[in-house]
């Protein structure tokens, strides 16, 4: 059971970054698939998460207009694509699934049971 994090790196504010998350070890098509950050000194928040079949996506509200999340069954990898980055952006970026249901209310972290080991994103001039 693996989920691995690519795309991380440094990028100037206003520019755009897309992460992906690749799975394997389970069943990908049937989890709810989840973003999250942790920036240093701070818990680590939701970002936002995306249905089993890619129909339903929710977002934080800090994230929201810039950040989209997709998915790719066939291939088993989620991304993150965000856009307009800000310096508060900057963050250890984590991918993580969920065997439950899709529910909106799926935002905190022990609601997830499978974990990337994190790609860094940051964002400075």
């Amino acid at each position: 059971v693996q989920l691995v994090e690519s795309g991380g790196g440094l990028v100037q504010p206003g520019g755009s970054l897309r992460l992906s998350c690749a799975a394997n070890g389970f069943i990908f098509s049937i989890h709810t698939m989840g973003w999250f950050r942790q920036a240093p000194g701070n818990e680590r928040e939701f970002v936002g998460h995306i249905n089993w079949s890619g129909d339903v996506t929710n977002y934080a509200d800090s994230v929201k207009g810039r950040f989209s999340i997709s998915r790719d069954n066939a291939k088993n990898t989620v991304d993150l694509q965000m856009n307009t980055l800000k310096p508060e952006d900057t963050a250890v970026y984590y991918c993580a699934a969920t065997s439950r249901l899709y529910d909106s209310r799926l935002r905190r972290v022990f609601d997830y049971n499978i974990w990337g080991q994190g790609t860094q994103v940051t964002v400075s001039s």
